[in-house]
């Protein structure tokens, strides 16, 4: 009998050792890059080589020096803070609508929502590219290559985001405190104002600084719709790869990680990932 009962008691700690060693290799696998970019980052020498000749810090300092990377970052910020308000503007409201009210077409209008989660986003960037040709030629709003076409192409993929972190928030919210605030005679502007909005706050701050990461780091539909002359962030960094590899696109991808993982931990703070992604 003791023979019996240890065997499984062994069974179960070999299994529990192999799934944390299979769960720490997979974590190396995914981390691996981004800590060998971030070593790329320090190397003194000017051509990548192992054994490094030694480390430094002045290619961060050429990072500024090269015009398409500032511009690149400031561009990149822009639409990056048009994308938060405009994803909070209309994804808010959205999110209000699917938690609080039952209406003939729910079900479509959430996974039209949260459709360019699936969608692949080079997709959506031809897809956008030849809807603002068209209403370019009907309308002559020159959308194609301009900061408002690309800003609202980031809206849209930030709009998925922001209405799974608030929906979630909001279902996770007690009706009986917006009930008790109309009861006692406030109106449901006055109740969202005073009641729900406060509650849902953290929600609200994590989903415009994920919306921000996401449309910071965008590549591909950017690529469709940046005008000539126009880059962002991720833009500039894929045209440095193209004629040059130095260690200062090394420390450009590190000022980038930098920035989202600071987004991520963030949001982190106020909601969960984990209970939206």
């Amino acid at each position: 009998m003791r023979q019996t009962r240890r065997r499984p008691l062994t069974s179960l700690r070999l299994g529990g050792a192999a799934l944390r060693a299979v769960t720490a290799v997979t974590y190396a696998v995914m981390l691996l890059p981004i800590v060998f970019v971030c070593w790329l980052s320090f190397f003194k020498n000017e051509l990548l080589a192992f054994p490094p000749e030694g480390y430094t810090l002045r290619w961060f300092s050429q990072i500024w020096a090269q015009s398409q990377f500032a511009e690149g970052f400031a561009t990149s910020l822009e639409v990056g803070i048009v994308a938060m308000l405009g994803g909070l503007v209309l994804g808010v409201p959205a999110s209000l609508a699917l938690a609080r009210h039952a209406f003939r077409g729910k079900e479509a209008t959430a996974t039209l929502l949260t459709a360019p989660l699936i969608v692949p986003s080079i997709v959506i960037g031809t897809a956008l590219y030849i809807f603002f040709i068209e209403v370019e030629i009907v309308t002559g709003w020159p959308l194609t290559g301009s900061i408002v076409g690309l800003a609202l192409a980031h809206i849209l993929i930030t709009i998925p985001w922001t209405v799974r972190l608030i929906t979630a928030s909001l279902l996770g919210l007690d009706p009986a405190l917006e009930e008790a605030a109309m009861n006692l005679g406030a109106d449901r502007w006055r109740t969202l104002l005073r009641v729900t909005l406060p509650v849902i706050r953290p929600a609200v701050v994590a989903a415009a600084l994920f919306s921000f990461v996401v449309s910071f780091g965008n590549l591909e539909i950017s690529l469709f719709l940046v005008a000539p002359g126009t880059t962002t962030l991720p833009i500039a960094i894929l045209q440095y790869l193209e004629w040059k590899i130095d260690p200062t696109i090394a420390a450009v991808s590190l000022v980038q990680i930098a920035i989202i993982a600071a987004g991520m931990l963030l949001t982190n703070r106020f909601v969960k990932l984990s209970q939206v992604v």
